[in-house]
């Protein structure tokens, strides 16, 4: 536990640390004096690893790559030149994509496979439940409130506003098995343990095929806008409710590296973490 706490206090303190480095004054004359600026300090192509498909909150990642670029679709990643704010920094940059893509491993658990991989994403619950095997540290939290969310069918359950309300329903509630916010949601009583399913696969076949009876898990920079407008097998509404606002306050998608890379990369990450804040504004 105590290795556990000191890890997590760590990481909390390199994400704040990383925060107050997001000054107007420090932001603009690192991307002023951007051209050529990581070349010989930086990787010679800085590789990100995320957790799923590109969608919305992946964007400022993408933002870094320059034109140019190159799509390996069956890698289903992507390599260009990394900017900052229009600047070639002077090193390639690679997103990959994550959960499907690579038959849903961890981001982590990748970086500690693949040594190309420079910083990958993590949820601080799974830095704290992986620092045993898979020790990181992160160094920017892009998201103050975690986007991941429970969804339902307004029109089945037009009544329930919150995830809690769900319980008294007895609605399934699908998620994807082994996510430590379903164990707070079902120890803390808002949910039901008997009413909730781990078998959720980020597919939107079982909620369709449920016509509404069942909720589930999913993103709110993604689902309700992709049921409604894209979905024609639902093509309506959805209602949901962010597991931070029902009380999981983990952060989510930070970029974390492994520890020795904070110490061996320490002079990249400092330039390198203003830009990518700088790309979120972008």
């Amino acid at each position: 536990m105590k290795s556990t706490l000191r890890t997590t206090a760590a990481s909390f303190a390199l994400v704040m640390l990383a925060a107050c480095g997001s000054s107007t004054s420090t932001t603009t004359d690192t991307v002023a004096s951007a051209a050529g600026v990581l070349s010989g300090i930086c990787p010679e192509t800085v590789t990100f690893q995320t957790d799923w498909h590109p969608e919305s909150e992946h964007g400022f990642l993408y933002q870094l790559v320059g034109a140019g670029y190159e799509v390996d679709a069956s890698g289903l990643r992507v390599t260009g030149p990394l900017m900052a704010s229009g600047v070639d920094t002077g090193v390639k940059v690679q997103v990959r994509a994550g959960g499907p893509a690579v038959g849903f491993s961890s981001p982590t658990s990748l970086m500690y496979s693949d040594p190309d991989i420079f910083l990958a994403f993590a949820a601080t619950y799974s830095q704290i439940q992986n620092s045993g095997e898979f020790p990181t540290t992160s160094v920017i939290a892009p998201f103050n409130i975690n986007p991941q969310i429970i969804m339902w069918d307004p029109a089945t359950y037009p009544d329930v506003k919150t995830i809690a309300d769900l319980k008294a329903t007895g609605a399934k509630v699908r998620y994807f098995g082994g996510t430590a916010y379903m164990d707070y949601f079902t120890s803390t009583g808002i949910l039901d343990p008997a009413q909730v399913d781990g078998s959720y696969d980020g597919t939107p076949a079982n909620f369709v095929a449920d016509g509404g009876k069942s909720a589930q898990q999913g993103f709110a920079t993604s689902e309700p806008y992709f049921y409604e407008n894209v979905l024609t097998d639902w093509g309506k509404p959805v209602a949901y409710q962010t597991i931070h606002d029902a009380g999981w306050t983990s952060y989510a998608q930070t970029l974390a590296a492994k520890p020795e890379t904070i110490v061996s990369a320490a002079d990249c990450l400092k330039l390198l973490v203003p830009i990518i804040q700088q790309a979120q504004v972008d």
